[in-house]
């Protein structure tokens, strides 16, 4: 996360002076990485490393899709601001969605004890009708970003968000299913109540 952080800051100085609309949107992306490096160091307890293979694609995927959305902003600068202006309610939602994944978040570093390496099934917030609440609020966020920039591109990175996160949400809960015996079947993967 961290290359991805660095460029969402350097975007200050990059494309200085844009207007309110890429100052919150740069805002956003540089406050959502920031937490993503800042709970990798000191909030999040792994079972084990990930591999050199599969963090490679992962970084560059979250650095070009940031840059991306970054200069798609850059590039609307001299057309007219949107008619129906979202940016206050894709603050709001940008704001709900980082509190509550920083909250799952810090609930599921609560499951380990120190060198503790088993799974547990996570309590509290909203693992009790969703197993990955984390990944709710993470969509939540990107939304929340799309509403800012109002850019088609910032609507397909939420979109493929969302369908990424669903599948991994699916995968954990038949996880947890068959891991746990007592996993409860009423508890969704991702949307409480639905799926």
């Amino acid at each position: 996360y961290a290359p991805t952080f660095l460029a969402a800051a350097a975007s200050f100085w990059i494309f200085p002076k844009e207007g309110f609309r890429s100052n919150v949107l740069h805002s956003a992306l540089t406050l959502h990485y920031f937490k993503r490096v800042f709970e990798s160091l000191f909030v999040h307890k792994y079972s084990a490393s990930m591999l050199l293979d599969s963090a490679i694609p992962i970084t560059v995927s979250y650095f070009m899709s940031t840059i991306t959305m970054i200069y798609t902003q850059h590039l609307t600068k001299e057309f007219p601001e949107p008619s129906i202006n979202l940016i206050y309610p894709g603050i709001m939602l940008f704001l709900i969605g980082i509190i509550g994944n920083s909250y799952h978040h810090f609930l599921l570093s609560k499951l380990r004890g120190k060198g503790e390496k088993e799974y547990k099934i996570p309590k509290g917030g909203l693992f009790g009708i969703v197993i990955c609440p984390h990944y709710l609020f993470e969509i939540i966020e990107f939304y929340g970003m799309f509403f800012i920039s109002q850019t088609l591109y910032s609507l397909c990175f939420a979109i493929g968000d969302t369908f990424y996160l669903l599948g991994r949400s699916y995968a954990t809960r038949n996880w947890y299913l068959s891991k746990f015996e007592d996993f409860p079947k009423n508890v969704k993967a991702l949307i409480p109540f639905v799926f």
